[in-house]
């Protein structure tokens, strides 16, 4: 009989550590919020937006607001369509700006929410409508390639001259 006593409590600490570390890597992913307060919910359309994700943070000033709540594609204007909910705590202007942003050079994608001015703060359903896309790194890449290779074309021969440089000097 002691001996599944030891057991059972062994298996109950084992079970504690596993939720423990479960919760762990929910909140380091930010994919756990433990917010209870109803906040709003805000939408927006944008042209591009990259590697975005449901459930990435919406900041501002490097402050977590709000989440992605949802990510659609309108079919009339041809754009994405983001729905966010927005932190209770936090009111900001109607003539806000958003832009998709990324941590770091490869870090993961964020909305980032720069303030206006407006007296009226943004309400449940609003629609934000100044809004910058996001820089897609690849699409960076191929510009300055297409861009060397174009200005590469007007020198045919390689050198000033129009004669091939010579080698080793």
């Amino acid at each position: 009989m002691p001996r599944s006593k030891n057991d059972f409590w062994v298996g109950l600490f084992v079970m504690l550590g596993l939720v423990a570390l479960v919760f762990l890597a929910l909140q380091s992913a930010n994919l756990l919020s433990l917010n209870f307060q109803r906040g709003y919910r805000i939408t927006a359309n944008f042209d591009n937006i990259g590697g975005l994700k449901p459930k990435a943070a919406v900041r501002s000033a490097g402050v977590v607001v709000g989440r992605v709540a949802s990510i659609g594609f309108d079919d009339q204007r041809f754009q994405a369509r983001i729905e966010m909910d927005m932190d209770p705590r936090f009111h900001f202007p109607k003539d806000s700006s958003l832009k998709i942003l990324t941590s770091g050079l490869l870090g993961e994608q964020y909305i980032g929410v720069e303030a206006g001015a407006d007296e009226k703060n943004l309400a449940a359903g609003d629609n934000v409508t100044h809004t910058q896309s996001a820089v897609v790194l690849e699409n960076l890449i191929s510009q300055f390639l297409f861009n060397s290779a174009a200005s590469n074309t007007g020198n045919a021969g390689g050198g000033a001259n129009g004669k091939a440089p010579a080698a080793g000097k």
